[in-house]
């Protein structure tokens, strides 16, 4: 039986395949331009698309050309071919800046940005442009039905920042290069002030420069112990409802008796 259904599926395909190649071949236009319109709605967007590229020039300045030029940009959209979906919208803004449909190409350029965002460890050059466009979006369009959905997308955006510096601070952590790591996850606080993690992200820099300064030579323990507890009176002056208020207290603790205990034996 499925051996059946495959053979069946692929005579149709055949037959498919064979059908555009006669239309491909035709020299009607206009008849060309209602099978790519027919392509399009039953979602056959590689038919469409070539039949539309065809078009493209030959009907430049005619009346269907705003259209065709809409769906074509679609068609490479809905193919997952992102880089030529970003550029076709932005031509059509640039071709017809004036048309009611120029606000939507604007708004689905920044977002083929979105959908090439790659996951959280990898570069990040994406993401940055979607926030960069969906922001210009919002200041260009402050009545647009569609500034939820792009203040949504930015906020998912610099979450995913976000994630990759964490991640990278933890890195420096756990690979022993501490001081490294108290930078990163100071850099991390300055660059998303508003963060919900910014207690964390500061023990982590009260955590990094302990290790710092326990692992350094006697003689520069004294001044790096100090920047511990430097930290923590900023983190409880800072954060003074944390949960990680007793741990940031102790390391403080800590700090301070390991300066007592160095100027001991120093003396």
């Amino acid at each position: 039986m499925k051996s059946a259904l495959i053979i069946v599926f692929f005579a149709l395909g055949i037959a498919s395949c064979s059908k555009f190649a006669k239309v491909q071949k035709s020299n009607d236009y206009d008849y060309k331009l209602r099978m790519a319109e027919k392509y399009y709605v039953a979602k056959k967007y590689n038919y469409a698309k070539q039949l539309y590229e065809e078009l493209f020039p030959l009907l430049k300045g005619q009346p269907q050309f705003e259209d065709l030029f809409y769906k074509f940009a679609y068609c490479a959209y809905y193919l997952r071919d992102w880089m030529n979906a970003e550029n076709l919208f932005k031509q059509f803004v640039e071709v017809f800046p004036n048309s009611p449909r120029a606000e939507e190409m604007e708004y689905m350029r920044a977002y083929t940005y979105y959908k090439q965002s790659p996951k959280t460890p990898l570069d990040q050059t994406n993401t940055q442009k979607t926030i960069g466009l969906m922001q210009t979006f919002i200041n260009t369009h402050a009545g647009s039905t569609r500034i939820k959905e792009a203040t949504e997308i930015i906020d998912k955006c610099r979450m995913k920042l976000e994630a990759k510096e964490h991640l990278s601070a933890e890195l420096y952590y756990n690979m022993g290069k501490y001081r490294a790591a108290a930078i990163a996850y100071t850099s991390l606080m300055n660059d998303f002030p508003d963060s919900q993690k910014s207690d964390e992200y500061k023990f982590r820099i009260i955590k990094s420069y302990f290790e710092f300064a326990s692992n350094s030579y006697e003689e520069k323990k004294p001044a790096r112990f100090e920047q511990v507890i430097t930290e923590c009176n900023d983190f409880v002056d800072r954060f003074p409802e944390s949960k990680l208020l007793k741990e940031v207290e102790r390391y403080s603790t800590i700090s301070r008796n390991n300066i007592k205990e160095i100027s001991k034996v120093t003396k």
